[in-house]
């Protein structure tokens, strides 16, 4: 049997977007490919696949224990399930139960964003109730503190290009609020690329989307201290049922992790380079102008921002870059300011000539 686009009438997709769960996150190498169908041809008790492939990465990572899930937001509702159950099997069978009223999740104001969906529907999937601390605009350690009450279960730190950047506390700071109330901290660090910094800055449990820096297939990754991710194991018996991920998708993640530590991921200054010609000729054409610029988080990753000046707006350009195979998806966020920014790390450099090709026919 043929696989192809033709097959389902589907559009080829340029993804200048970056790792975006719409358009399939990323590409897994053959590696990755070769432990999926070990995992697609063999059979296993999934309870000890689980807890080997978890105890594997572990001592790869050099943490306690770590867990493997369906995806990064899975990631957050079975975690929060797990602080609030803290290990409770009738809470697993019975998360939402009015016996446990311990369920506030302290979340920093600008950390409540919509990232696909929002972060408060998984903590409510959870069993959390998100109680926001701080301002849109800044967030202390103070201000997060004020908050803890008796109803605490666990402090939230998203740590995302989505949420607000200035005036924030760090995840240390975060980490020693936690601490002195004895109260676990939960960092949600899906996109970021260092697998050590969080749980060596003091989180107590630290979620990684499977298949953005990783470049594995559809997964989630939970690290960190041995009991927390035992509670989270937990939750296979109750909302992490309907999250379960297959045999296949574990061991292809678990060698997706190997080697991630081994080649790393695309540098900076290789984006940097490559993307020279692509400004170039970007720039060449009348009503664009185009730069190299770094992410807003702060993360090695450099991209081609361009500002839309004439007459058509950058969201029309936006619309008109999907319209045609293969659809061209750019980064949209800062649309409403004219600038369309595409990230290449998926782009090569055919795809990006037909790139700036398309935008010579639309401008």
């Amino acid at each position: 049997m043929t696989i192809s686009y033709e097959k389902f009438g589907l559009k080829e997709v340029i993804n200048a977007s970056g790792r975006m769960t719409i358009l399939g996150v990323s590409k897994v190498s053959e590696a990755v490919l070769k432990a999926q169908q070990f995992g697609g041809e063999h059979f296993f008790e999934m309870a000890d696949l689980s807890e080997k492939t978890g105890a594997y990465i572990a001592n790869l990572l050099k943490v306690e224990d770590a867990q493997i899930v369906s995806s990064a937001s899975a990631g957050i509702a079975q975690s929060v399930a797990a602080v609030i159950g803290q290990g409770s099997l009738f809470h697993a069978y019975h998360p939402y139960t009015e016996k446990i009223t311990a369920r506030e999740i302290l979340l920093p104001k600008g950390h409540n964003v919509d990232y696909g969906t929002p972060v408060e529907v998984m903590v409510q999937q959870g069993g959390g109730q998100v109680v926001e601390a701080g301002y849109a605009n800044m967030c202390s350690a103070e201000h997060v503190e004020m908050m803890i009450t008796d109803q605490t279960a666990a402090i939230l730190y998203i740590k995302s290009h989505h949420t607000v950047q200035k005036s924030m506390l760090t995840v240390k700071e975060a980490a020693g609020v936690a601490k002195s109330h004895q109260l676990p901290l939960i960092v949600d660090a899906a996109a970021e690329e260092d697998l050590f910094k969080y749980v060596a800055e003091g989180a107590d449990l630290v979620i990684y989307s499977g298949a953005k820096a990783i470049e594995g297939p559809s997964a989630g990754l939970v690290i960190g201290k041995k009991n927390l991710i035992e509670w989270v194991r937990l939750q296979g018996k109750g909302i992490g049922r309907a999250m379960k991920i297959g045999k296949d998708n574990i061991l292809g993640f678990t060698q997706a992790i190997e080697d991630y530590l081994a080649k790393g991921s695309e540098s900076g200054a290789s984006m940097k380079t490559r993307l020279v010609p692509f400004i170039e000729g970007l720039n060449k054409i009348k009503g664009l102008t185009a730069q190299v610029v770094q992410d807003g988080a702060g993360r090695d990753i450099y991209r081609g921002s361009v500002q839309v000046t004439g007459e058509k707006s950058a969201k029309e350009v936006i619309a008109e870059l999907k319209e045609k195979n293969p659809a061209v998806y750019t980064r949209e966020y800062q649309a409403n300011n004219g600038i369309i920014e595409f990230d290449i790390r998926s782009v090569n450099e055919e795809e990006m000539n037909k790139i700036v090709q398309r935008l010579k026919e639309i401008m």
